[in-house]
């Protein structure tokens, strides 16, 4: 589809980055968390992203700083109410993404009935790998996501196993929310989500596709 702006580089000018949680049943469990019956989903702000080279910070206010690694879907044209059958059309492209999150945080603002903006929209809470056209990925739905820290195996999940498809979350946004050109949507994280610290490496990937790696410090 046609842009006026990079997509390959929608990092530097999306507008919005909408996130779906419990996505699939068995981190819902881990998290001890009842399986959703309609998405779930909360917000993280564009200075969210952060690519390779530049570390992951963990926030001053953590200390348990958790990984979460996801489907990104980088939407290619403003989408409004958008029928589930006609999502697909929306969709320019994939990355992938990582949904870090100040667990300690957001155990604190669950039980104070608060946002979860201080555990989710930290600055480099959303690190992301290069975009992948829709042409090279003909179903979102057939990946296979792994992550590593220090070189062990903590998160690997099929794409299958997501409650809600891509075309569904989609359109249910688009009815809330105005999707536009450049915004990214995190579809949910497997299960083994654990906690990294300062000096951890952090390697994630989309099987047969790309993978990417990113250090963690300790914000100062």
């Amino acid at each position: 589809m046609a842009s006026s702006k990079p997509l390959a580089r929608f990092w530097e000018w999306g507008k919005n980055i909408v996130c779906v949680g419990r996505n699939y049943a068995e981190h819902a469990a881990e998290m001890k968390s009842a399986v959703p019956t309609e998405p779930v989903f909360f917000l993280k702000p564009s200075s969210a992203y952060v690519r390779e080279g530049s570390p992951i910070l963990r926030p001053y206010y953590s200390q348990n700083l958790h990984h979460e690694v996801e489907l990104g879907v980088v939407i290619g044209k403003r989408a409004r109410g958008v029928p589930e059958e006609a999502a697909m059309d929306y969709v320019a492209g994939y990355a992938l993404c990582l949904d870090m999150t100040a667990r300690d945080t957001q155990e604190q603002c669950k039980k104070k009935g608060l946002p979860w903006t201080l555990a989710k929209g930290f600055s480099t809470s959303c690190p992301v790998s290069d975009f992948v056209p829709r042409e090279k990925i003909p179903d979102p739905h057939q990946l296979k996501i792994w992550l590593k820290v220090n070189g062990e195996l903590r998160q690997e999940g099929d794409t299958s196993a997501m409650i809600f498809s891509v075309p569904y979350i989609i359109s249910y946004i688009s009815k809330i929310i105005t999707l536009e050109e450049g915004d990214l949507i995190l579809t949910g994280t497997p299960k083994g989500v654990s906690a990294v610290r300062g000096d951890d490496e952090i390697e994630a990937g989309i099987q047969g596709l790309l993978s990417m790696r990113f250090k963690v410090e300790e914000q100062e």
